[in-house]
């Protein structure tokens, strides 16, 4: 209960949530009010589990339409820029603070990763171009996967042979095959499954998500990539009562990042952070300064990413819960050193969310990035009618939609689709072909299931380009 509150209280203060959940976990652990909890198995396993609802709830509340222009951009920031930082954090740590080699880039593997719960809570209230938030959240949603299995393999003490690299291609691309072919299986059950409750589509959405990181898990694939882009195909799909689908998504994922925190506080140890404090500073100049910026260049200058863009990227490499759950990796298999990097870790995300994430929108408006009075996507949402063939499409009208002034009868729906009410200012009534829709009105919509996808695309299509889309090419997809 404290955790919610205190989202209200960090939006009135500019201080980033996540550092409020660890600091409960800080007072009701061994120097608070005294609960000793020292088990890094099972606070592994807990945040395994709750990394996997933070990446279901990811994917399934990202729109392709925001991120498909930066897919290219993402998956290089996801692996090129994740090898490049890896590399050399590693090779700076190894020379300054006198790391062996394996342990050096073990703190590189673990630092690589940007947290998929920071960046969603954080970034999609900065207000940057779509292009831009979207290649932070596809990074931030499929950079786990290589970076996990860079932390497993450095762990094993295997050495590295010239199947390695072919070992993590098929990890990448049978995970990312996975999780198609779930999400896409889920999808096509939940549009035929006539089921007896409305709150059981969520669950069974959700469901679906787990249940490709366990399909990955079991083919030795990544199962965390497997997850991210099971979300993000059925997120993106015609999926019945889909608004509250992601409601209870977005609430899933909100709890997953308020125990996992809480938890991570209760783990930590303060009597030992300070002595991790000056190889956290360390490591963090080293990540900020010269890392990140150097992986960013060499994995976004192929695609003529502007160097605003790229300062921006650069210190949108926000940190989070991830890192510390990678870090207990190593300590769960008794890796000399690990006790260390989970305290370096500790320090080092508490004080990058604090100086990144605080100072994120500062540094978006000061490089000239935000726009602002960007209208949202409009919403809408579809509930089956089974009996009748049809569906009922709710839509709601946002601000800044082409589809103010649009009468009626220029909207243009297919032949079996129609406007059947229209609710303004909470008041309903039928309209006619001359009503003039406005911002803020809620359409409900009645279409046959082979006019259904059909009209949706036609006021996809009309609210970003009014009501000469078709013209203009913007075929509403």
């Amino acid at each position: 209960m404290l955790s919610v509150f205190a989202v209200r209280v960090s939006v009135r203060v500019g201080l980033p949530s996540l550092l409020l959940y660890l600091g409960f976990g800080l007072l009701i652990g061994e120097a608070g009010l005294g609960i000793k909890f020292d088990n890094a198995g099972l606070t592994q396993a807990l945040g395994i589990a709750a990394l996997v609802l933070i990446l279901a709830e990811g994917g399934l509340t990202t729109r392709w339409s925001g991120v498909k222009s930066a897919l290219g951009l993402g998956i290089s920031l996801s692996t090129v820029a994740v090898a490049v930082s890896v590399a050399v954090t590693g090779a700076c740590l190894h020379l300054i603070l006198g790391l062996d080699w394996r342990m050096a880039l073990l703190w590189g593997a673990v630092l690589s990763s940007t947290d998929a719960a920071a960046v969603f809570s954080v970034l999609r209230g900065v207000g940057v171009g779509k292009r831009l938030a979207g290649a932070l959240e596809l990074e931030s949603g499929l950079n786990d996967a290589p970076v996990f299995i860079a932390v497993v393999l450095l762990v094993s003490g295997d050495p590295v042979r010239w199947t390695t690299p072919l070992l993590v291609v098929y990890e990448l691309g049978a995970g990312a095959l996975i999780g198609a072919a779930v999400g896409w299986l889920g999808a096509f059950a939940l549009r035929r499954a006539a089921l007896p409750a409305t709150g059981l589509y969520p669950i069974a959405a959700v469901a679906m998500c787990v249940l490709a990181y366990a399909a990955g898990d079991l083919s030795h694939a990544s199962g965390l990539l497997a997850t991210y882009v099971a979300g993000l195909v059925m997120g993106n799909s015609r999926l019945p009562h889909r608004s509250d689908t992601l409601s209870f998504a977005e609430g899933l994922g909100w709890l997953a990042q308020i125990g996992l925190f809480v938890l991570l506080g209760l783990f930590a140890s303060p009597a030992r952070l300070l002595s991790a404090l000056v190889p956290a500073l360390v490591a963090g100049a080293v990540l900020v300064l010269l890392a990140r910026p150097l992986s960013v260049l060499l994995a976004a200058t192929p695609f003529r990413v502007k160097w605003r863009e790229q300062v921006f990227l650069s210190w949108s490499g926000l940190r989070g819960a991830v890192p510390i759950v990678l870090a207990l990796i190593p300590l769960t298999q008794g890796v000399p050193g690990a006790e260390q990097l989970v305290d370096a870790v500790f320090v080092l995300v508490v004080v990058l969310t604090l100086v990144q994430g605080a100072t994120l929108p500062v540094v978006a408006r000061w490089l000239g990035l935000v726009r602002s009075g960007q209208p949202r996507e409009i919403e809408v949402d579809a509930a089956p009618l089974d009996q009748l063939g049809a569906e009922l499409l709710q839509v709601r009208i946002q601000r800044g939609s082409r589809l103010h002034g649009v009468y009626l009868s220029e909207l243009r729906l297919p032949v079996g689709a129609t406007v059947s009410l229209i609710v303004r200012e909470d008041a309903g009534f039928t309209p006619k072909s001359t009503t003039r829709l406005q911002e803020e009105d809620q359409l409900l919509v009645i279409a046959t299931e082979t006019a259904r996808e059909g009209a949706e695309r036609r006021i996809r299509a009309v609210d970003r380009a009014g009501r000469y889309a078709r013209w203009k090419g913007d075929p509403g997809d």
